[in-house]
């Protein structure tokens, strides 16, 4: 990268700089080459001519903004929102003032090149862009041409114009290049020329990418003052798209366009967020993936010597944060453009996550940056051992309160106090489990271990599953009355009926469940729709007064109501639709029932609403409350309960990281089988992977019907889900059994292991082995 060095300081002593690109954590790359050649400040000023003042900021007398203005810092202006998703915040920036270009005092000019710089700075003339009208057309046949002649000098010269400034880039690129201002919805720019110009420098060579990162430098260190408003935006927009970017050498450069960006306005962040959407979509993934490279490289390359010193680059991560978490605002703003794990970086999984999670929990967030303060880009695998790591820790910080507490009473400390210790008997599984929770509500933050009563199973892990498994099945018979089930949409919704105070303890009970199975590291087989899950997140953090409402989502849609009862959404689709007149066709009034008892329950939607007719101007409205009534108010005592039945267990600030989909994940896990996965990661005890009995089970079980793969998955871990991370992660283990053809497989669901004797045969294996996944539940089962 030296001829990059050289390019900067040759214009840093030939140009007007205008753009503050590094924190003030730290000197600069550039400003310390400049020092490596010799080239000194004169004596009252700094390298360009400005007196070195303390930044207001941060106090530092030697703030490396490299700009010839006097320095003005502010705090970041990428947060705080008012339309748009929150995005995080990071005090590792200076921001420069764009909006005016402070006068520089005679006293401070030392030559006769200053004082020029002044008189230019002073000057309010019209922008004056060059005239270009080459076209899409005409460049693809230019391209063409010097493809079969093997002479690129004219394309060379094309994109070394192009990218030498923000003025050539909107003369070419802006539809209406001498019109101020910009849309949200339309950034002025022919997107397609942009497409076509980029498409074509990903087949070019090294040396054209050397030539264009030159005139990036170049466009990246003028005065883009003298623009038409918002062109510095649309500059920038094209800039940001170029391929450059896509390599590891363009990392230093690339680095001070991001920043460039992080420091725009709120105002050109909501015109890039908007814009962001109107990329076409391998555009937009392109840009993401050139974002999360750089990203990549420098936090997994310190010591990489093509870079500069990691201590000089720190501000790197936290700017294109910025920029990326511009891009999520921008997928957030209407309909999601990409699924939300595109925006994962699944290599952030193997740093250190729990101090990154200690950072954004300190006292002082805004002294270290932190990954959690942009969660979108940790993955489901990250987010989980963040929220299993903080369990763990809440689990040891519980126990040792319990041991001090006894050890101060003078009592003689029992090994059961570091656990929450549920015993049951399975012929009254809810009504134990009922009490054993209430009776226990201060130790439900230790580790769970459960005993069956007269069964002599040490709980490893492998009752506490079977004990969700069997709960959960009986809770949701339908005899209970508290789930409502639609074979429809194959959901389980909230009962509508009538509450007291046995249902809404057992509703808490629900909760509580899910809120142990997600500290617990258990997965659910739950069916609940993802409403579900929104409402358990509204709010994320439980308010502190009763008075709050909690579990409401606002302006639930039919698309909610459709995951439910997609027969009831369907018809008030069709409501919404209808052409005819609403009121005679119809005959509707603002008082709906819902039938899932034997006694329809009616509920008016508005005051007298079984004398307020539903017509073609108040239908919208007739939807709207009924979404609201059926979704949020007919289960709000219900779901309060369950609501804080969760958060009593597992209220952590590690759960405002997750998305409700993510949280779903957590608690379900994903029911995606992928045998070959598993048979890739199993681990081997007496036996090799190549033995003859070996490759007979796993021809046994790809033989298997669905169903019976699940209730094998079951028999060998205790649940028929898969966790999150897949069946890769399962850690799942075959032993040696003895060699004996009549006995049966064992499992051992607290390790995923699996005892199989030396079977004669495939039909013989097939036969036991399914005899004993019919047969699985219970301790003892051999």
């Amino acid at each position: 990268m030296t001829w990059l060095w050289e390019k900067v300081r040759k214009s840093f002593l030939n140009r007007t700089l205008t753009f503050a690109v590094v924190p003030c954590v730290s000197r600069s790359p550039i400003r310390d080459h400049l020092h490596s050649k010799n080239i000194e400040p004169c004596e009252e000023t700094d390298h360009w001519g400005d007196r070195l003042s303390p930044c207001p900021f941060c106090g530092h007398e030697d703030s490396p903004i490299l700009t010839r203005s006097q320095r003005s810092c502010s705090e970041p202006t990428i947060s705080g929102y008012s339309r748009l998703p929150p995005i995080g915040n990071s005090n590792h920036f200076l921001t420069y003032n764009r909006t005016n270009i402070p006068s520089i005092n005679n006293e401070n000019q030392t030559d006769q090149g200053c004082r020029k710089v002044q008189k230019n700075l002073q000057i309010e003339s019209k922008p004056q862009y060059p005239t270009r009208h080459e076209t899409r057309e005409e460049f693809l046949q230019e391209i063409r041409k010097a493809h079969k002649n093997e002479n690129f000098m004219t394309v060379q010269r094309f994109y070394m114009r192009l990218f030498d400034s923000f003025s050539e880039i909107c003369a070419l690129f802006k539809i209406n290049p001498n019109q101020s201002g910009a849309k949200l919805d339309d950034p002025d720019i022919h997107l397609e020329f942009v497409y076509a110009i980029n498409d074509a420098l990903k087949d070019l060579s090294s040396g054209i990418h050397k030539t264009v990162l030159k005139s990036i430098i170049n466009a990246l260190l003028e005065n883009n003052k003298n623009l038409y408003e918002k062109d510095e935006v649309r500059a920038l927009f094209v800039l940001l798209q170029c391929p450059v970017f896509g390599t590891q050498s363009s990392a230093p450069i690339f680095a001070h366009l991001l920043n460039y960006i992080a420091q725009l306005s709120k105002d050109d962040h909501q015109l890039l967020v908007h814009w962001f959407r109107i990329l076409e979509l391998d555009k937009l993934r392109s840009l993401i993936r050139y974002i999360m490279q750089f990203i990549t490289l420098r936090q997994f390359s310190p010591n990489d010597k093509s870079l500069p010193p990691l201590g000089k680059t720190l501000w790197w991560i936290p700017s294109a944060m910025k920029n990326l978490a511009l891009i999520n605002a921008a997928n957030k703003l209407g309909t999601e453009l990409l699924h939300f794990t595109e925006l994962y970086n699944s290599a952030l999984d193997h740093i250190n996550l729990m101090r990154d999670y200690y950072n954004w929990q300190s006292f002082r967030p805004y002294e270290c940056f932190s990954y959690c303060q942009y969660p979108f880009i940790l993955s489901i695998v990250a987010k989980r051992i963040i929220l299993t790591k903080d369990s763990e820790q809440q689990m040891i910080l519980n126990a040792r309160k319990s041991l001090v507490s006894k050890v101060a009473r003078r009592q003689t400390p029992n090994i059961d106090i570091f656990f929450l210790n549920i015993n049951v008997r399975r012929s009254h599984l809810v009504q134990d489990s009922l009490n054993e929770i209430a009776f226990k509500q201060k130790d439900l933050k230790k580790k769970l271990k459960v005993t069956f009563a007269g069964e002599p199973g040490l709980d490893m892990g492998g009752l506490t599953k079977e004990w969700f498994l069997l709960l959960i099945r009986e809770i949701f018979h339908a005899e209970y009355g508290m789930f409502v089930y639609y074979s429809h949409s194959r959901r389980y919704w909230f009962s509508t009926g009538q509450m007291d105070l046995t249902n809404l303890r057992e509703y808490n009970l629900i909760g509580v469940l899910m809120g142990l199975a997600v500290y617990n590291s258990i997965i659910l087989d739950l069916s609940f729709p993802g409403i579900c899950y929104r409402k358990l997140l509204s709010p994320p953090v439980v308010p502190t007064t009763n008075d709050d409402n909690v579990g409401v989502v606002e302006n639930p849609t039919l698309d909610d109501l459709n995951e439910i009862m997609p027969d009831v959404a369907s018809g008030l689709r069709h409501l919404l639709e209808y052409e005819g007149n609403v009121q005679e066709d119809m005959g509707l009034t603002f008082q709906v029932s819902l039938g899932e008892h034997k006694t329809p329950k009616t509920h008016k939607l508005k005051p007298n609403g079984e004398n307020i007719p539903v017509t073609n101007e108040s239908r919208e409205e007739y939807v709207n409350l009924y979404l609201n009534w059926i979704l949020n108010l007919s289960i709000y005592e219900q779901f309060r309960a369950f609501y804080f039945g969760f958060h009593s267990v597992c209220a952590s600030n590690a759960l405002i990281m997750l998305r409700p989909e993510e949280v779903e994940l957590l608690v379900c896990g994903t029911d995606a089988l992928d045998l070959n996965e598993l048979r890739k990661a199993t681990e081997y005890d007496g036996y090799r992977p190549d033995d003859n009995i070996v490759c007979v089970f796993w021809n046994v079980i790809e033989s298997l019907s669905n169903e019976q793969k699940r209730k094998f998955l079951l028999f060998v871990t205790g649940s028929d889900r898969v966790p999150v991370g897949g069946m890769g992660d399962m850690n799942f283990k075959i032993t040696r059994g003895p060699n004996r053809s009549d006995y049966l497989p064992e499992a051992h669901t607290c390790f995923n292991q699996l005892v199989l004797p030396q079977y004669s045969d495939h039909d013989q294996l097939k036969k036991k082995l399914v005899t004993a996944i019919l047969n699985a539940e219970g301790f003892g089962m051999e």
